[in-house]
């Protein structure tokens, strides 16, 4: 799954990193993928950008397998192929590299990845360019964070568009996994319309899951720990787990 939204500050990385963990708390196994040069999904678990040694640019550019590049987290059923500082010139790098969209999904097939992992999340950076690109060709499906803010429905339209093209062109099997709202604030009228108009256009993918606003959830990746791990009794440790399950259940009804 690609945790995906062109639009920044929407609490993909967060979403990123607390899903991965309370997947992994529901004993699950998951690889986190940082495909972000800003690696705050990395540091979020305990691996800042500066000390790794090797990782998602490795692993892109084929200077390292899959197995090179894997890093155990504090939670045992939680993996991470974290960001390090020279992923910030792999846009630049693969624009001129046979099949440069689909490196992350041959690489992950090469390792088999479906049968290692119950899920593999991926952290796009918020911008659409080869890297969040390689996110969408690998993926079954997208996990979209978003405000309930009027912006966040302008950047809700373009990630559609960018979903239909990537479809298109590369990945005809691409599907929206879910919308889920974050740091929300549900007293107020501009959020309940926001909801309301979202579930309107997309009536089957908006999760019942709201991740509220919460300064546990700030204050976690300042100690390079998930929220579960930092605070598991703070409503948004909380709503990342009950967000989970409402994910796991719909991955079993599927199944």
């Amino acid at each position: 799954m690609a945790v995906s939204n062109q639009k920044g500050g929407v609490g993909k990385t967060t979403t990123a990193v607390n899903l991965a963990a309370s997947l992994a708390a529901a004993e699950r196994e998951v690889l986190l993928v940082d495909l972000d040069p800003q690696g705050n999904a990395s540091s979020s678990v305990g691996f800042p950008r500066a000390q790794v040694e090797l990782g998602t640019y490795d692993l892109l550019m084929r200077e390292a397998s899959l197995d090179d590049v894997v890093l155990a987290t504090e939670l045992p059923t939680l993996s991470i192929i974290a960001t390090t500082p020279n992923l910030l010139g792999a846009e630049v790098e693969l624009v001129d590299v046979p099949t440069r969209e689909s490196r992350l999904l041959q690489a992950l097939a090469r390792a088999r990845a479906r049968e290692r992992w119950d899920f593999v999340i991926m952290d796009c950076p918020p911008s659409l360019g080869l890297l969040t690109l390689n996110a969408l060709v690998a993926a079954d499906s997208i996990v979209i964070p978003m405000l309930a803010k009027y912006f966040s429905l302008e950047g809700l339209g373009a990630l559609h568009s960018t979903i239909a093209a990537v479809r298109e062109a590369f990945n005809p099997e691409l599907e929206i996994e879910g919308i889920v709202f974050c740091n929300h604030n549900q007293r107020t009228n501009l959020a309940q319309m926001v909801v309301s108009e979202v579930q309107k256009h997309f009536p089957q993918h908006v999760f019942t899951t709201r991740i509220p606003q919460n300064i546990r959830l700030s204050e976690s990746p300042s100690h390079g720990k998930p929220a579960l791990l930092y605070d598991i009794e703070s409503k948004g440790a909380q709503a990342y787990l009950e967000l989970a399950q409402e994910l796991i259940s719909r991955a079993e009804a599927r199944a």
